[in-house]
């Protein structure tokens, strides 16, 4: 019978720099999948990487000096290092720079010209650059990218495009019928109801505005856009050609079991990387999850405030496996999690310190104590102890249906439920007060028996999880990690087994005051990295991403005077903007903010405001607006008007 297969991907991380905490949560996720899948006798295939063209890296490298592939060189290091800091045991780490990848890509691209999925046009649109994401306005929310909320620019360029209506009613068919394929259910229903009933622009597929990208090689002006390119890695990575001659890994590991994604771009993976297959005439994976966002905090991240959260900075101070720990545990199946040196201690101290290595050091130390290391059962059973052995039992059975739906923090929760019960055991047995009674000798060797059977079966459940911990356990008690078609057993521990007569401290209790004075210290080195003088004591001041620069010409072409609200209403159907009725001078404008979550309707009326008065007029909410508010924004979002220091007439120009 041949081994069941598995095989499990990530997103490929983008190189525009080191990713913090939030982005290494998924390959850690990834990880402890892969690993527990082939505890379970799976043949598993475990790939990751990197994204590594489009404009915005093509940016960082001009701004840093040197080449795009020496920037994502050094970018991709800084990755790979972070997944050997976090002991991830992929199989195959690709690069959208290898050549076999970006020659299939170029393949891929000229067969869907060939057979007429793919046209040449031209765009013309708003551009989000960190996002590389073309919308129309009517897509903007308050003008803004809809994806991160950032500004968007006026693009543009002649393009090839992707007709995804092609597909689109198949690809609506699949998901109907296949309702794993999407998870969670409300990821499923957000691109349903968003974006595939609603009906599919056709998407763009090359770019002509940079070069960092791989060429199209029938049209040496074109390079393939960043999402053909990134998402066909899924394919390439394990040997997929477009002219049938696919390796015998693609052939046994194709379609992917899990694509393992955040939750920001599912889009692109259940709506897009499904037709780029269909057309290819290539079977879809078997399913895509969007996972939640850990965030730092209040979830924004900035070196000049010093709050940006490295797994590798946690790791050097916590260790390795209590960040593994940490990510896994605290993070919700749909809702985002959240991380900050206290929780991270409150973790180490409640969780690692005080329920599983009290445990087991205390499990050793007694064996030692009253035996010389000796465990050996003799059978002297009491009913207490049922208790515990049908808990030691169940739990793999638990685990594995808690992992079958992806949801590895409640597999982690019942293992340590298991460490728990047996501390409890402890409690009811009292071993120290049996070792004062001789005949009671046989009933505290039993008891030390079903304490360390229990936490053999524990630490084996643990080991995808907490690889290094769940070994250094087995080999203090001088046994190895149990098979998992054992672990619904209870007595495999050999009798006679000595145990390490030197039990290992597994995870020490952390001082609070020292992990603030470690904050502290990377706190530091990040404002130093920013350019933030600690002398400033400005602990709210936010760090300002310079646009490009301008003259006075192109300041002078815009013209901005104090105007007075004299009226304001909601816009009905929207969450988000008030329209305001805005006397400037003599004449009244209408202009329209997305600030209804800051201000009340009766807020605004009489307040004295700074206008932007040429803009060009627009339609938001189906709503002209003639102008635009001022407003100042701080780091988490929220809004500001700003208003003239001193009292000046509506109308008074700004200059």
């Amino acid at each position: 019978m041949d081994q069941k297969k598995y095989y499990i991907t990530t997103a490929i991380a983008y190189t525009s720099g080191k990713p913090h905490i939030g982005n290494s949560y998924e390959i850690v996720l990834a990880d402890c999948i892969a690993r527990f899948k082939r505890k379970q006798g799976y043949e598993v295939f475990f790939q990751t990487g990197t994204d590594e063209h489009g404009q915005k890296i093509e940016l960082k490298a001009e701004e840093a000096g040197v080449t795009p592939k020496a920037f994502v060189d050094g970018v991709a290091g800084e990755i790979k290092d972070i997944c050997s800091c976090l002991n991830i045991s992929y199989d195959k780490f690709i690069r959208t720079t290898d050549e076999d990848h970006e020659k299939q890509v170029q393949k891929m691209f000229k067969k869907f010209y060939e057979q007429g999925d793919i046209y040449k046009g031209s765009y013309e649109g708003l551009y989000c650059t960190p996002c590389e994401s073309f919308w129309t306005q009517a897509q903007l929310v308050d003008g803004k990218c809809p994806d991160c909320g950032r500004e968007v620019m006026p693009a543009k360029e002649e393009a090839y495009f992707f007709k995804m209506s092609k597909y689109a009613d198949r690809l609506i068919e699949h998901i109907n019928t296949h309702p794993e394929f999407i998870q969670p259910v409300s990821r499923k229903n957000e691109m349903m109801n968003n974006f595939l009933l609603p009906g599919l622009q056709d998407l763009c597929v090359s770019r002509t505005s940079f070069k960092w990208g791989i060429p199209v090689d029938f049209d040496d002006k074109h390079v393939v856009y960043v999402w053909l390119d990134a998402l066909s890695n899924y394919i390439t990575g394990i040997g997929y050609d477009v002219d049938g001659n696919s390796s015998d890994l693609y052939k046994k590991m194709w379609p992917a079991d899990l694509h393992l994604i955040g939750k920001d771009i599912v889009r692109f993976h259940t709506i897009y990387w499904p037709i780029f297959l269909m057309a290819l005439g290539e079977p879809l994976p078997k399913q895509v999850f969007g996972h939640p966002w850990l965030l730092a905090g209040d979830g924004k991240m900035s070196k000049s405030r010093g709050n940006v959260i490295y797994a590798d900075d946690l790791a050097a101070f916590f260790g390795v496996d209590a960040v593994r720990y940490f990510m896994i545990h605290e993070m919700p199946y749909e809702n985002d999690g959240s991380i900050t040196w206290d929780l991270m201690t409150e973790r180490v101290n409640a969780d690692l310190a005080n329920i599983l290595g009290n445990l087991v050091n205390r499990t050793i130390s007694m064996s030692n104590k009253y035996f010389g290391g000796v465990v050996e059962n003799k059978n002297a059973d009491e009913e207490v102890d049922e208790d515990l052995k049908k808990i030691a039992k169940e739990t793999y059975a638990k685990v594995c249906s808690k992992m079958d739906e992806l949801r590895a923090a409640d597999s982690i929760t019942e293992i340590f439920t298991l460490f728990k019960r047996c501390n409890k055991y402890i409690d009811e047995t009292e071993p120290w007060v049996l070792a004062k009674d001789e005949a009671k000798k046989d009933r505290l060797a039993t008891v030390l028996y079903n304490l360390t059977e229990s936490i053999t079966i524990g630490a084996s459940l643990l080991w995808p999880f907490l690889p290094a911990t769940a070994e250094k356990i087995v080999a203090q008690l001088n046994t190895s990690l149990r098979a998992y078609e054992d672990l619904d057993k209870f007595g495999l521990y050999a009798n006679g087994t000595k145990v390490t007569d030197k039990p290992e401290i597994l995870f020490a209790r952390m001082d609070i005051n020292d992990v603030y004075a470690e904050a502290e210290r990377i706190a530091k080195i990040q404002k130093a990295e920013a350019g933030v003088s600690e002398e400033s004591g400005d602990e709210n001041a936010i760090e300002l991403k310079l646009k490009d620069e301008i003259t006075y010409d192109d300041f002078a072409k815009m013209q901005f005077a104090v105007g007075e609200i004299i009226k304001c209403e909601e816009v009905p159907k929207s969450k988000k903007l008030l329209c305001s009725q805005v006397k400037i001078g003599n004449t009244t404008r209408q202009i329209v903010s997305g600030i209804k979550q800051y201000y009340k309707p009766e807020e605004m009326v009489g307040k004295k405001v700074m206008v932007l008065v040429n803009l060009k007029p627009a339609t938001l909410a189906g709503v002209v607006s003639e102008g635009m508010l001022l407003c100042a924004e701080d780091e988490n979002g929220a809004l500001a008007l700003v208003t003239p220091e001193k009292d000046m007439p509506s109308g008074a120009e700004i200059c």
